[in-house]
This record gives structure tokens, sequence and C-alpha cells, in this order.
């Protein structure tokens, strides 16, 4: 093992442990939020669409409050004081982090009250208080609550011949003061609001709704009879998922995966949220009994949760939601006689494909069925596979990923599955999958001792004609159909030899007695990637020390490592240019004398950003240009943030890419991301965004639309070989590697606009009959490629025949 290269040391005394460089991780999550909340503020959104992230934004903070603070007030209790990177102890943390959530769920309930509901109003979609009915409309109301919802309701009261009832987490509660003719202090009650009801209750047969809870306020007379009802007030609480046992001493990981799902049922309550003006005795009740800190206790203009809201946008209001999205077709594996569930002797074989060349997918522009899926279910069914092996950290409820590895051990393959029981909130699922590939006779594997797996990838082990083939898929989302259609990833598929023994490897690991040290190409967590990654970055360090070209640009959900953090300030002062891709929390901040040259940028938009790219210029001359010391660009993709977590606590694996076409494909996408002036925000010093916007006359760029556009366009076009174009009108320096032999000629070309080239070759080119496309360029192979302008046909001609 190589040992690593020293750190750059400036030539000025910095401290780079001054936890002033840092920001603290749950502030910055916190900011990440407020950007998602802007697309609920964002009147340029269709109406629907930020109904839709006001529903977000509650199942958002929902999960931060379950863990980050549940977290947080686990370490108060504990009596932990050791100070984060940004030099805040548990306590100061948790005391800021309620400061700053409190205004913002201020903010999401004015959004709701001035902004949204005025404008559905006006819409015609009216979201009514009781009192806005008609007296016969109130009548059928009560009507439907005697007989749809109050059936289903059970009055829990509190008193001294009854405890105070259980509340479960994120249920939406009604706490009701009732005085009887008997005695003269009220009594307690709660009623849980069904959630097997609707909370929206259509009023007659318009879009007219009035929400469940005040049907039932106002109706409790029916419920609680013979007494006097004192006030009301709507409640909500949110417990800690923080529950944990120790691994090394349980004797059995399923069994204490459901321990632990039963002790979060009864965890502590981290934050209640309360009807603005209630009662005092039920506030001083419910905090009492809870045992509340009054900074977990937040008064709030009702509607109290609205992730229900998003059942709004399921109307027949296309006028005020965005275009619908159909994920399309890969080009390469186009084939209309394909379905997960009827195939074609036919269709083509998907690894004759993946043989040819490596496969790019990006999903939700790709479909997830057709390429992902595909490859587990012809697998299954192909006589000549011998062996099909995945990890599993999330998957949908009706997954036909799991279907297809239970084809697979039907019909006599070999077949290995990774499940990874702590993957928080879906501990369930993964339990019930579990069970049902181990009744269909498969080996599986629940996790590692002391560690999350949390690598999304799969490997088919093919027999053909005089040897035995490995071939890959390694993504950065999980095998989730749903989340496929919602969330951005990417995913490889390739037969590089390299890339399938390191996995052949790596789930031989989950198997036997730990993690190999070593791998061929892939980066591995917690073996091998911090070191990689840390030699990379002092890599370009030395190139732009040398006068080489260095460069840095990556894409990822997170940046909190401090080393990693202190390892890009260091680059940063070495004259490397770095830009940050981040869509939520990140510790590091730009602009101060340590990172004059790195800019962060966040991107939010209608799909949630989840792939992770990793780009190093690695010292490559520009094209026309010699360096000496020079090496060629690198790119990777994978599962991995830059998050301590994930380099040190999680398996993970982060695979190179190597094929220049792809590469093109990823650059496209990085300079895209890097020019979007519609969803892009960037950072401040001190931590706060500003969204970007057109300069006047500048043309939008919304890196999600115009990848949808593509994607489309390639879909219809029969010639078309990629899924993201390699030539698009993007501005940028990313550079592809991979083909030095033609840089030179790349360059000179510029010169004459290419009209050499063109003429050179001009049996191998033609302008096609297109509104779209400008040239059309024949490959060696006999197949077409289309390109929108000439310096793309002259790239391509000069990369097929030089």
């Amino acid at each position: 093992m190589d040992e690593l290269p020293p750190p750059y040391e400036p030539d000025r005394d910095v401290d780079l442990q001054d936890p002033e460089l840092y920001l603290n991780r749950e502030l910055s999550e916190l900011s990440f939020q407020r950007r998602v909340m802007h697309e609920a503020l964002d009147d340029r959104n269709p109406l629907l669409e930020r109904v839709r992230f006001l529903s977000i934004v509650t199942r958002n903070l929902d999960e931060f409050v379950m863990k980050r603070i549940g977290g947080l007030k686990q370490q108060i209790e504990a009596g932990i004081t050791e100070e984060a990177a940004d030099g805040r102890t548990p306590r100061e943390q948790w005391t800021e982090v309620h400061d700053v959530l409190g205004p913002m769920l201020e903010k999401q309930a004015d959004c709701y009250r001035s902004m949204l509901r005025p404008a559905l109003a006006e819409a015609g979609i009216d979201i009514l208080a009781y009192d806005d009915l008609t007296a016969a409309e109130q009548s059928r109301m009560r009507e439907y609550f005697e007989e749809s919802v109050l059936p289903t309701l059970t009055p829990l009261s509190f008193d001294p011949a009854h405890p105070f009832p259980f509340i479960s987490n994120r249920s939406l509660s009604l706490a009701v003061l009732t005085r009887s003719p008997e005695t003269e202090e009220p009594t307690f009650t709660r009623v849980k609001i069904p959630p097997n009801r609707p909370r929206l209750v259509q009023v007659g047969e318009d879009s007219r709704y009035v929400l469940v809870e005040e049907v039932i306020e106002r109706n409790l007379d029916l419920l609680l009879s013979n007494v006097e009802i004192v006030d009301t007030a709507l409640f909500r609480l949110t417990r800690n998922a923080e529950v944990r046992r120790d691994e090394e001493i349980a004797e059995d990981l399923i069994e204490m995966i459901e321990e632990v799902l039963e002790q979060r049922r009864f965890a502590t309550v981290v934050r209640m949220e309360i009807e603005r003006d209630a009662h005092p005795r039920i506030r001083q009740t419910l905090k009492r009994q809870l045992e509340l800190d009054e900074r977990e206790i937040y008064d709030l203009p009702g509607p109290l949760d609205y992730r229900e809201f998003m059942s709004l946008t399921d109307l027949d209001r296309p006028e005020l939601k965005l275009e619908p999205w159909t994920p399309q077709p890969h080009p390469r594996l186009e084939d209309t006689a394909w379905s997960a569930f009827e195939q074609d002797d036919s269709s083509d074989d998907i690894f004759e494909q993946i043989d040819e060349r490596d496969i790019l997918l990006h999903h939700p522009y790709h479909d997830f069925g057709t390429t992902v899926q595909r490859f587990l279910s012809e697998a299954a069914n192909d006589p000549d596979v011998l062996a099909v092996k995945a990890a599993i950290y999330r998957t949908a409820s009706d997954s036909q990923v799991i279907q297809s590895l239970i084809d697979a051990a039907e019909n006599g393959k070999q077949v290995a599955v990774m499940v990874e029981l702590k993957a928080r909130f879906d501990e369930q699922n993964n339990l019930e999958w579990i069970r049902r590939l181990e009744e269909n006779g498969i080996h599986v594997a629940y996790g590692t001792i002391g560690l999350k797996t949390h690598t999304k990838t799969a490997l088919v082990v093919r027999e053909e004609d005089d040897s035995v083939e490995l071939y890959s898929h390694v993504g950065t989302g999980n095998y989730h159909s749903e989340t496929a259609k919602g969330y951005v990833d990417l995913g490889l598929l390739t037969a590089d030899r390299d890339i399938g023994q390191d996995l052949v490897t790596l789930f031989n690991s989950f198997t036997g007695p730990g993690l190999d040290e070593e791998f061929r190409k892939l980066l591995v967590a917690p073996v091998t990637m911090r070191r990689e990654f840390t030699r990379y970055i002092r890599r370009e360090a030395r190139h732009a020390q040398a006068g080489r070209p260095a460069r840095i640009v990556v894409k990822v959900n997170g940046l909190e490592d401090p080393e990693i953090v202190e390892e890009l300030y260091r680059a940063s002062m070495a004259g490397v240019e770095i830009d940050l891709i981040v869509r939520d929390i990140c510790r590091l901040r730009p602009e101060l004398a340590v990172s004059q040259n790195i800019a962060v940028h966040s991107v939010v938009g209608r799909f949630l950003e989840h792939s992770r790219i990793f780009y190093f210029r690695n010292g490559a001359p520009a094209p026309g240009e010699t360096v000496d010391g020079g090496g060629e660009p690198e790119y990777y993709i994978g599962s991995a943030d830059w998050m301590t977590r994930n380099l040190d606590s999680r398996v993970e694996a982060v695979t190179p890419v190597e094929n220049p076409e792809i590469r093109r494909q990823l650059k496209f996408v990085l300079e895209l991301l890097l020019s979007d002036n519609r969803k892009r925000w960037t950072m401040n010093e001190d931590g706060s965004y500003d969204q970007q916007y057109p300069d006047d006359g500048e043309p939008v760029v919304n890196v999600q639309v115009i990848l949808m556009r593509e994607a489309l366009k390639a879909s219809r076009n029969d010639n078309a070989t990629d899924g993201i174009p390699s030539d698009y009108p993007i501005d940028g320096e990313l550079l592809v590697g991979g083909e030095t032999a033609t840089a030179a000629s790349v360059s000179s070309s510029a010169a004459d606009g290419g009209r050499d080239i063109l003429e050179r070759h001009a049996d191998h080119w033609y302008r096609p009959d297109s509104d779209t496309y400008a040239y059309a360029v024949r490959t060696p192979a006999g197949d077409r490629r289309y390109y929108e302008s000439r310096a793309g046909a002259v790239d391509a001609l000069e990369r097929f025949y030089g």
C-alpha cells in the first residue's frame, strides 16, 4: 500500500483546526431545509408544486427532529460535552437548533396561510374553516362524522382512574378539557385524529374541503356526551429515532432490530407542536407528563402537520402542476419487446450491450424498469448466468428487484443478497424481505458489525464461449423503483473485469471475516476510500504548486467530514480551483482566506439531487497544450458522500469511469449544474445562500429541465446511442481524457472552424433532415451519431477517424 504524500503546507501560519473555519452540521442541514421551503414560497413554481414542497418540508423537518435533535438530546443526557469541529457542545447545538427551527415552522405556517391557501382558493380549491360552511353543509358534515369518523375514535382520559395515555410518534391529536357536573376540576382527554380517514374532507362535489380535525372538534358532543367541553387544542409529538443497542453484544441481529423498532415507539419525546393559545392547563399537562423543556414546545398557528396536503397534487388540474415526466428508455437499451414481466426472444441481450461498451444510467431521466430492473431480470432468466449478487439498502415494498433475485434462485442460479437491516426507517420493510428471501433458499447477509452497508452494487456471473464473464452495476441510488422516479441518481453498467473482481471480493466480505484492504479499481469504505480521496486532493495541490492545471469538481449530498474539509482548504491555498456541488450539509466555508479558490453550490429542484460525481483534473493539459508531469483527468461515481459516516462507518463503493463517451456525459452534467441559473444556490462566507437568477436577456438554464428534454429527444431518435448529449452549448473547462492522441488536432481544428476535418472526412458525415440536429456522423460500426453543433461533429469525426 503506497504511503500518502505529505499535505500541502502553506507559507503563512494557519490553524486549520480553528472552529471558525467550520460550519455547524445541524445548522447547515436546516439551511438546506430553508432552500427546500423556498420552493413552496417561489411563485415561479406552479401552485400544486408549491403545495408539494410544503408537504416535503414537514416530512424533512420531522426526520431532522427525530434523528438529529433526538441524537443531541441523547448526548446531553449522557453528559457528553465534547465540542464538534465548529466548537459547539451538544447542548449549545441543541439550543441553537431549536432557536432556528421555531422561525422556520412559523414561516411554513405563514406560507400556507398567507400565500398558498388564498392562491388555492383563487384557483377554485377551497380549504374552508368549519364556520365557513353553510348550515346545510355543517349538517352533512355531522352526518359524515357520525357514520364514518366517530366509530374510529377512542377518547383516552387522564384522571385518578386512568393513567396518562400513550401518544404515538407524529400522530395528530386533539386535547380536550371537559368538566362533568360532579367535579370542579376539568379532565384532560386525548382524541387521536384517525390517520385512516381523509385529512381533507370534501364538501359537496367541488374542490372544497374542511380539515377532519375541525369536523371532530365541532362534533365532540357526539363523542363526549354529558360533559361540558371547556376547551380544545391540537397537538403533535415527535419522538427520538436514535434508539440503539450495542451490536457487539447482541446475540441475534434480527432480534436486536426488532427490539429497536419496539423501543422507538416509546422513545423520548423531543418536540411538541401545539396549537397557539392553547388552554394553559392543556399545555402544562402535556409539558409535565411528557417531561418537555420549554424550548421543545412550539406554539404554532394551525393547521399542524402539512404532510397530507400532498393529496391535493392528485387533483386533475394540469395547469397548476409541472409538466408530467415519464422516465425514458435508455437509447442503448430501448426495446419495446422487453418488459420486466414479459420477455421476447427477439429482444437484444443486455449483456451484449454492456460487453460492447459501458453504459451510464441516469435516473429519473432513464427508466429504472428497463435498465436496472432489466439487468437483474435478464440475469434471473438467462440460462448462461451462474450467479447473481446484490446489496440492498432500501427497496420498494412491492420490489421487482427482490422478485428477480427469487426467480434467479428458482432457476438454479447461485444468489447472494446483502440486506442492510440498519437502514433507518426501512428496518421493518427489510426484515420482511429477508424472511421472504430466506424462505426461497437464498443466502442473505444482514450487515457487518459496527458498519452499515450502504453500497449500491450488483454483480452477474455469466458463462460465455470460452470464459466466465463478470457484469457489474455500481450506482449512487437504491434499488428502489419508486424513488428512482424522483431521485437523481447515476449507475454504471460495465463488463470491466477488474471492477467485477472487486465486487466479487466485496460480496465475499459480507459473509466472510472482514473487508479486504486492497481493491483493483473500486474505492471502498472504510478500507481504501478515505486514503485514496485524500491522495487525489493532495495530488491536485502538487500539480497547482508545480504550475500545472489543477481542478476539483465534486457533487455530493453532504460534505461534513472535517479531515476532508481541511484537505480542501489546503488544496485551495495551493491554488487548486474547486467547485463543490453539495445538496445539503456543508461544513466548509467559502470566501475565507483559506478558501478563496472554492465555490459551494446547491441545486434544489423537482427531483432530489442524490447522485455523487468526483472529478480530478490531475494536471491534464488543455487541448493543444503539453504539460510536463500532467496526467489524465479522472471521474468517479458511487454511493458515498464526503461525510465521516460514509468514509469510516459504512461500506461504500465508488467506481472510476474510464470510457471517454461516458466521461463526456458526466462532464456535460457537471458543466450544466455549474451553469444552472434557475435552481442553483451559491454559499456565502457565513453559510447563507443566494439563489442564482439569469441576467437580463440571458436564457434560463434549469439543469433538470434540460436533462429531461435531452432524454426525451434521445429516446425519439432511433440512431441515438447515448442518453445524455456530449455536445451542448454550455461553456466549461472540464476535460474528458482518454483521447490524448486527438487533443492537439481538436485544438488546431478550432482555429479554422473544423472545415479541414469536415472536408477530410466528407464521406463520413452529412446534414440530416432534422429540425434539431445539424450534423450526422457515421461511425465505423455503421451507426449514426447526431449533433447540434459543428464542434460536436468535428470532435466525433476526429475520435472515429483521426
